[in-house]
């Protein structure tokens, strides 16, 4: 049966082989039941209900993945997105969660009907390559300076941002902000060292540090300056949390948000979600020998669909925009080869919903060395882009797209910056044959955002 269904003999490939892959995914990417509760209860919603949701939604795409397209890939809330929908949408912009969540679901159905075409797949080769790189590594040190804050290592200060003073409140913040430089020296000497699951072992590693620092009276709990007990309690999962967020996207106020700023909420996500996703599957298919000879990746549409109905999906729920994971490589590397290996991750992110209660008392020093981490894995990409005085034209947006995101807070704001001095350069420079004409309806919607909002 497992033959038939996913044609094991002519991938090369074994059960045994992928079961042990779909397991080392999932070991790869369990820490964003950790941190996707954190980031996103900062933006108001019930931690438990969004570990749910989390597991859920990644259940319901893997499998999407691994029965629709026969791949390998695993499918979760996206680091960055689910970061960009809290602290730029909810928090910055003040838009209701409900209604982020909504942005989200309509990005979803917007993908659906561009994957079953082949528009989704065109608009990937409209928008210039460094431009593409450089989304994925600003995103990263975005990522990283969420981290380094929530880590309690960066703080405010006269000159915006400083290092902690480490021996001022010393029981509390220092010695958390202690322990996230030893859970990010941890987490990298795993990673390095290629030992599976790397990333959940460096936060669970980081967490029984602070439980030890606990019973010796390092540190010592405050709850009423927010310092929790770091010891789990054991209870059993409570399942009606997610009624907390089931839905709750279509209660939405627009008149609030307004039908413009609410458009460029939502073209935002469908601009870091369609190059996020098409950049993992094609990077990782490449590294697996899985392209083709005119390097395109078969299946990649009903890929695409899965992804994109795990997004509107996942808004239903109560999560985040739901993507292809770059952590889909160390599968790949393990020899997961077709969709048994999805399937086998897709079990696995199903039975975390009994584990609910541990993953989210996990505190947020100790997932903060894993968004760290995940930033330099996202930044590594900035190697694509090649930086020249023959293609200044293209480095230099990129370059603005990447320090703009961190820098301002927002990935929107890098996209926007990326795209608007890439059509001023190049147009002032008489490049501007090589513009395509969707990256002047882009500028004009950016403009345009600039202007009224």
């Amino acid at each position: 049966m497992l033959e038939k269904l996913f044609h094991l003999k002519s991938h090369g490939t074994t059960v045994k082989t992928e079961l042990a892959a779909g397991l080392t995914t999932f070991m790869t990417m369990a820490y964003i039941l950790a941190v996707n509760p954190n980031v996103l209860s900062e933006a108001g919603m019930d931690k438990t209900a969004v570990l749910l949701a989390t597991c859920l939604a990644s259940f319901l795409g893997t499998l999407c993945m691994g029965l629709m397209a026969n791949l390998p890939f695993a499918l979760s809330a996206g680091m960055g997105l689910n970061a960009y929908f809290t602290y730029t949408v909810v928090l910055g912009m003040g838009v209701t969660w409900q209604t982020a969540l909504l942005a989200v679901f309509v990005e979803g159905i917007i993908f659906i009907i561009l994957s079953v075409t082949k528009a989704r797949e065109a608009l990937f080769n409209c928008i210039p390559l460094p431009l593409k790189h450089a989304v994925s590594v600003g995103i990263g040190l975005f990522i990283c300076f969420i981290g380094l804050q929530n880590a309690g290592l960066s703080v405010d200060s006269a000159t915006l941002v400083k290092l902690v003073n480490f021996r001022e409140s010393f029981s509390t913040s220092g010695i958390q902000a202690l322990l996230a430089v030893i859970g990010v020296l941890l987490t990298a000497i795993l990673y390095i060292k290629k030992v599976p699951g790397s990333i959940l072992l460096g936060i669970l590693g980081t967490w029984v540090l602070g439980m030890l620092c606990q019973l010796t009276g390092i540190y010592v709990p405050d709850p009423a300056a927010g310092f929790y007990s770091l010891f789990p309690t054991f209870t059993m999962t409570d399942f009606t949390a997610l009624s907390r967020t089931f839905g709750q996207c279509f209660r939405f106020d627009l008149h609030e948000t307004g039908i413009f700023n609410f458009a460029v909420i939502v073209f935002a996500f469908l601009f870091v979600d369609l190059f996020d996703t098409l950049g993992t599957l094609i990077g990782v298919s490449a590294k697996a020998n899985m392209l083709d000879q005119e390097g395109k990746l078969p299946g990649i549409r009903p890929a695409l669909l899965a992804d994109a109905i795990a997004t509107s999906a996942g808004a239903v729920l109560g999560t985040s925009t739901t993507s292809t994971f770059v952590e889909s490589s160390a599968g790949v590397a393990a020899g997961g080869r077709t969709g048994l290996t999805a399937v086998t991750t897709a079990v696995l992110f199903l039975a975390s919903v009994f584990l609910a209660p541990l993953f989210t008392a996990i505190p947020a020093f100790a997932t903060a060395p894993a968004l760290i981490l995940v930033g330099f894995l996202m930044f590594t990409n900035i190697t694509s882009i090649k930086f020249s005085d023959d293609n200044l034209t293209d480095t230099v947006p990129a370059y603005l797209c990447i320090i703009a995101m961190p820098l301002f807070y927002s990935v929107s704001e890098g996209i926007s910056l990326g795209v608007l001095s890439y059509l001023v350069i190049n147009i002032c420079t008489g490049k501007a044959k090589k513009i395509s004409p969707v990256m002047y309806v882009l500028g004009v919607l950016f403009l345009l955002k600039y202007i009224f909002l």
